[in-house]
């Protein structure tokens, strides 16, 4: 049943969340035995949308997920659908807002992933743009570790990040990237177009883009351990970008 052309949604909030979204979804499958108030929302929000429900043993569910913790509700939806730049710029327009975005360097976890959609959701970032190859896209797992934030937060897949970082500072984006050397976070101002480079878990930053940017930040540390997972990273560094831009009045 999975191919290219489907994915599912795993859990229940996610499943509702996709449920109230437009997202384009071709069957609901509801764990059998399950107690009618845990999944009264579901299959509410499923019958008022007139989609299929079909109750099916945990196992099924287990052998669909691989395993993972779907707690009885699985959706199967068409692939989600990336948005193209222009679509991340309208975003930003439509809240009357300077452009606040994201560029992810062959992120690889989609826990990582899902975690940056869902602190870029709850920032306010307008779009996140990610690379066509090397990289996780939006999987089910994602979909799941955003709890939702994938249907607010649009999504670009670019061949060329590179080539797409130049084009978004050809449209007075100002980018950010991360480095050892860079100053120090607490002290950015992201007034204005900006975009925040995250790199590889591994790897970081190639070092083609980190030439492209504009800037380079860094996250001081004073423990043992010099290095912080690629989301919560991210999320340090987003939710600067959110304070500079909201400050406490």
């Amino acid at each position: 049943m999975k191919n290219e052309n489907m994915d599912f949604i795993i859990g229940r909030h996610p499943a509702v969340m996709a449920l109230k979204s437009d997202q384009e979804i071709n069957k609901v499958f509801i764990q059998s035995g399950l107690k009618a108030d845990a999944i009264s929302q579901i299959v509410k929000l499923a019958k008022e949308r007139h989609l299929v429900v079909s109750n099916v043993p945990k196992n099924k569910l287990d052998l669909m997920t691989d395993r993972q913790n779907h707690q009885g509700v699985v959706l199967a939806v068409a692939a989600y659908q990336y948005a193209t730049i222009d679509d991340l710029f309208d975003n930003a327009a439509k809240h009357d807002e300077d452009p606040f975005f994201l560029i992810l360097d062959e992120l690889e976890d989609p826990h990582n992933l899902g975690s940056i959609i869902r602190t870029a959701d709850a920032a306010g970032v307008h779009g996140i743009i990610i690379p066509r190859r090397r990289a996780v896209g939006l999987t089910s797992v994602v979909a799941k570790t955003s709890t939702g934030a994938i249907e607010h937060v649009p999504v670009a897949r670019v061949t060329n990040l590179v080539q797409t970082a130049k084009e978004l500072q050809e449209r007075g984006v100002w980018l950010f990237g991360t480095d050892m050397k860079g100053k120090d976070y607490r002290t950015w101002d992201a007034h204005g177009a900006v975009a925040l480079v995250i790199g590889n878990e591994g790897k970081g930053i190639s070092s083609l883009l980190k030439k492209t940017c504009d800037e380079m930040l860094t996250i001081p540390m004073v423990g043992h351990v010099q290095s912080l997972n690629a989301s919560v990273a991210a999320s340090l560094l987003i939710y600067q970008g959110f304070n500079s831009r909201h400050p406490l009045k």
